[in-house]
């Protein structure tokens, strides 16, 4: 009964302080609306208060309003005129979480991690991840203009896309994979309403095509979430009833649960691998990092990225809503997949996790895991970093413009070997386009002819610039044979995307894609596979 007491006594203190901030909020607010110098829009310095008053938690509690509910809800449909990103906080700047595969932003070479800077020429300093997707939606057909600036790259890079019809599917691709067909692959998306029936499904067809059926190899990379119970249902159909998924846990007891799996377990002993990068997010962690705590699957790739705060959306007065974080996720070990610490931290940009802080935990089998940074893999693998020649490739289109002239070349029509010759045309189309592309260097050289003064732009010290140029010309093209591997698979990407039918195209980007080879050797090899789970 005291206790009972105590909470009234202690919710009655809550709700008299709430009142009285509220009475002399409404005075301060109708006081500036009605007497200030300037008239004032009601509206805008409301909003303005709120968003003020929301900074000082963590980004991802928003209000809504009126029109960016509707926004809201024609991302929830998965259809859509944009450019296929997801964006989200990483600490007080916008990162892009993942590119939709095959959509604008994934072809012009954008990535997990990249900083947007401007859209459209708006400085997107201070906006919430809703409002930088608002400003990538609109009619297909019309342009968007991105600044962004990657970790490894000095200058900000600009990229002009066309936004097109975006359908999102929870699953994008699902085949039989390896040297005889034995092992499942699956590309999930997304974790939309029936995506873990979806994944059922494909797999069942899948072990009833296959003579045998070996593995699963998930692919969760840049899955940027979803629904919370599409992810418990999809690690049901891999562990028994009675075990728990993950826990959510907050501040007040409704919101800590425990999610359970309840169903039998349909592939509870089919090795499993997951594949996860930077871009796999919030729904992707905690399957990755559940079937990881209870040693069910290898994980490999790269640290994902580090979202365990739980959100809601309370619907508010005139069509508004509040997206407000009621609890944070911990997967079966206890541990916390959240990468940024926002609580206690003055604004709302949060602070990095200091690695003293971090906590070991331990899986079912004893392997230590710790907190604070995401899902880190089992088996780190990281893409080849990404030189400002790629990204000047892929950016400009080269590789398609190069595949496609040459599909139209009547002279490569009948040459079956032309394949392998891809790498050393490419060279000397790149050559003969005059292929160029900006380094700091450029800006360098740039600013020394600037500052020349008549007599100097007259005299030896233009030469001297020239021949520096010329140098600069010939490490640029030097750079095109130094990264000949990389230039090689995305050549054959290219190859297999405008020469193959559909399903021919996936398998072959399976073929060339050396995490999901990397994948099948671990899956080929039963004794590496079990080694990794039970040391």
């Amino acid at each position: 009964m005291l206790i009972s007491a105590a909470f009234i006594q202690q919710n009655g203190n809550l709700f008299f302080e709430i009142k009285k901030q509220l009475t002399i909020f409404s005075d301060v607010y109708k006081e500036v609306a009605t007497q200030y110098v300037d008239e004032v829009s009601p509206e805008e310095l409301m909003k303005r208060s709120i968003d003020s008053m929301l900074e000082s938690l963590d980004p991802y509690t928003v209000f809504i309003d009126e029109g960016e509910q509707q926004q809201m809800e024609i991302l929830s449909t998965g259809t859509y005129g944009g450019i296929g990103i997801d964006a989200g906080f990483r600490g007080d700047q916008i990162v892009i979480i993942a590119p939709l595969s095959g959509y604008p932003a994934q072809r012009a070479g954008l990535r997990p991690g990249d900083v947007i800077e401007e859209i459209n020429g708006v400085d997107v300093t201070g906006f919430s991840p809703e409002e930088v997707q608002q400003l990538t939606i609109g009619d297909v057909g019309t342009t968007v203009e991105l600044k962004i600036r990657r970790p490894g790259i000095e200058q900000s890079i600009d990229f002009e896309l066309e936004r097109e019809r975006i359908e999102v599917k929870n699953i994008s691709y699902a085949g039989l994979i390896g040297d005889r067909n034995q092992f499942g692959y699956i590309q999930l998306n997304r974790f939309g309403q029936q995506s873990a029936e979806e994944v059922r499904s494909e797999m069942l067809k899948m072990m009833e095509n296959g003579e045998e059926f070996e593995g699963l190899v998930l692919d969760l990379r840049n899955n940027p979430g979803g629904l919370l119970n599409e992810a418990v249902d999809l690690v049901d159909k891999f562990i028994e009833p009675g075990v728990t998924v993950v826990e959510t846990r907050g501040r007040l007891d409704v919101h800590n649960n425990a999610f359970v799996t309840e169903e039998p377990a349909l592939f509870e002993d089919l090795p499993l691998v997951i594949m996860v990068n930077n871009g796999s997010a919030s729904a992707s962690e905690i399957v990755a990092g559940a079937l990881q705590d209870l040693d069910r699957a290898v994980v490999v790739g790269e640290n994902s990225f580090g979202k365990g705060l739980v959100q809601t959306v309370r619907p508010l007065s005139y069509n508004t809503s509040l997206k407000i974080t009621i609890s944070k996720y911990f997967t079966p070990s206890g541990r916390s997949i959240q990468s940024i610490e926002y609580s206690g931290v003055s604004e709302s940009e949060g602070a990095m996790i200091a690695d003293s802080l971090r906590r070991a935990f331990r899986t079912k089998n004893g392997r230590v895991v710790f907190d604070g940074r995401g899902i880190e893999p089992d088996l780190k693998f990281t893409d080849h970093q990404e030189s400002l020649l790629q990204l000047s490739l892929q950016r400009n289109n080269q590789y398609f413009f190069f595949v496609n002239d040459l599909l139209n070349d009547p002279d490569i029509a009948g040459d079956e070997d032309v394949k392998d010759k891809l790498f050393g045309k490419f060279a000397r189309y790149l050559v003969e386009q005059g292929f160029t592309f900006q380094t700091p260097v450029d800006g360098h050289i740039e600013a020394l002819y600037d500052n020349l003064d008549s007599f100097s732009k007259s005299s030896s010290a233009e030469s001297n610039i020239d021949e520096l140029k010329a140098l600069l010309r010939d490490y640029k093209i030097s750079q095109i044979y130094d990264n000949q591997s990389v230039i090689e698979k995305n050549l054959l990407a290219e190859w297999v995307s405008q020469t193959a039918e559909e399903e021919d195209r996936n398998r072959a980007m399976l073929e060339i894609d050396e995490q999901v080879l990397k994948s099948l050797e671990i899956l080929n090899d039963s004794s590496t596979y079990l080694s990794i789970l039970r040391p």
